[in-house]
């Protein structure tokens, strides 16, 4: 069967993939062509058969965006009820006392999933992890969103419990974790083994304080053994450093390369408070290094955690010192384009510095980075035999006017806003803005009836919902 060959004719930008100096560089007015098959050319005048041919007057193409840690599941229903709140004596962290009190319901849970993925697509995203609990849409709505898939069904032995909210204790049930491990297991066989081609199983133990040291190890062997990625979210907040120390005397980096699970296969959500953080009581500087010695890649989310007053020290620091590092989004506003801007913003607020990154080393964190951390070599680049993983810029949005740098432009100024079409595997998942294969516009109205439903049902179950969350406005 030939494959159907799509052209985009003279585009004004490329950002392409330099294989000499391993980097992204600039084309002007060239050619891309592409199928299912992958990339076939990157610059000058594409000559060959054409099934479909696309102006590329005022396009910039650029390599789809790779986001390895986001969460569907009740993420999505939280917009609007906790971006004030946080538990004082837990470092302000909103995360234990606060996310406990959503409760999705099946429907729910596959709109907030439509949701996502949708504004992933619009931001760019070509690849994405999600780490959720499963539900029964979940498979099939990843593959029919068109997108390259990682799933992860998270799996954990004990749950938060936030006392008088000021302590955080743990209840431990390991034979209902033990459980859930291997229905997570048998998922992960489901996922790899999809139709598509485009999905793959995540082995992920939820929290490094929630699971036992021998249910991770177990865990990394298990993951290894189908070839398949790790992740754990590993010292994201500050309550987590402090329960290692106490029940481990170690740091969760030091933590884990004791259990023997670091590698290249491994992915740490978040890994913020490592032992060079300013908050911590560690006078080290040894974690960083450790995880660039055994390859362990970090998902850098900036958002959810600058809402809390926090941020990794910094994603600058982490690449000079040659570790993998990529970019998430974790929960809402699932915006790609505005996370690698906020990376670049808190990275040089806590580095003092405006040097700290540029602009070209928090878009390789985001395409090349992530690809990395996946163990890919074909997605994250735009060059010939790569995956046909592509965004097309219109460079004629205001935000992107003058134009002299287009990705500055875009990454500082137009985010979303300029993104037209995206490709994956060569089909286009987004087409002139609107989402192609998915009722998102369905799912954006399902999700604001189930956020009324998850409301009402905590309300009356005695709840203090979104305690300290409603916002007062001054009416003049």
């Amino acid at each position: 069967m030939t494959e159907k060959v799509t052209v985009i004719r003279d585009a004004a930008w490329i950002v392409a993939w330099d294989a000499e100096t391993d980097a992204h560089v600039y084309m002007n007015d060239g050619d891309v062509a592409f199928s299912s098959a992958g990339v076939m050319q990157v610059g000058g005048h594409y000559v060959g058969a054409v099934n479909e041919e696309i102006s590329g007057t005022n396009l910039m193409v650029m390599p789809g965006l790779v986001n390895i840690h986001c969460h569907s599941g009740d993420e999505p229903l939280a917009k609007g009820l906790f971006e004030d709140a946080g538990t004082p004596a837990l470092w302000g962290n909103a995360l234990y006392e606060f996310s406990a009190l959503l409760d999705a319901d099946e429907d729910a849970q596959a709109a907030a999933q439509t949701v996502m993925l949708g504004d992933l697509m619009h931001s760019g995203v070509t690849t994405m992890l999600d780490i959720a609990g499963d539900h029964p849409r979940w498979i099939s709505t990843m593959a029919e969103s068109g997108l390259r898939g990682y799933l992860a069904p998270g799996f954990r032995q004990a749950q938060w419990r936030v006392v008088e909210s000021h302590r955080l204790d743990f209840d431990w049930d390991d034979a209902a974790g033990n459980d859930r491990f291997r229905q997570a297991l048998a998922l992960v066989d489901e996922i790899s083994a999809h139709e598509s081609g485009r999905l793959q199983g995540v082995v992920a133990p939820s929290q490094i304080e929630t699971c036992r040291p021998e249910l991770m190890a177990e865990a990394a062997d298990e993951a290894r053994r189908r070839g398949a990625p790790i992740t754990i979210h590993a010292a994201q907040t500050m309550t987590e450093h402090e329960e290692l120390l106490r029940r481990h005397g170690r740091t969760a980096i030091q933590h884990l390369d004791a259990i023997g699970i670091l590698g290249p296969d491994l992915i740490l959500g978040h890994c913020i408070f490592a032992d060079h953080h300013s908050w911590t009581r560690q006078r080290t500087r040894n974690d960083i290094a450790r995880l660039a010695e055994t390859g362990t890649a970090v998902a850098h989310c900036p958002v959810t955690f600058a809402r809390s007053g926090m941020t990794l020290e910094t994603i600058g620091a982490y690449q000079r010192a040659g570790v993998t590092i990529g970019i998430g989004t974790d929960s809402y506003p699932f915006n790609m384009l505005e996370e690698i801007r906020q990376a670049l913003i808190c990275a040089r607020i806590a580095g003092r510095n405006f040097a700290e990154i540029d602009t070209q080393g928090v878009f390789n964190a985001a395409t090349i980075g992530g690809a990395k951390a996946l163990g890919r070599d074909d997605i994250g680049k735009l060059k010939v035999g790569a995956k046909a993983d592509l965004v097309l810029i219109d460079i004629a949005t205001p935000g992107m006017q003058p134009v002299h740098d287009p990705l500055r432009n875009l990454l500082h100024c137009a985010a979303d806003r300029a993104v037209r079409d995206v490709f994956v595997d060569g089909s286009a998942v987004v087409r002139n803005h609107a989402v192609a294969n998915l009722d998102y516009e369905g799912a954006v109205r399902e999700l604001q009836d189930a956020q009324k439903r998850m409301i009402a049902r905590s309300s009356a179950g005695g709840s203090a919902f979104g305690k300290g969350a409603r916002l007062s406005l001054a009416v003049k």
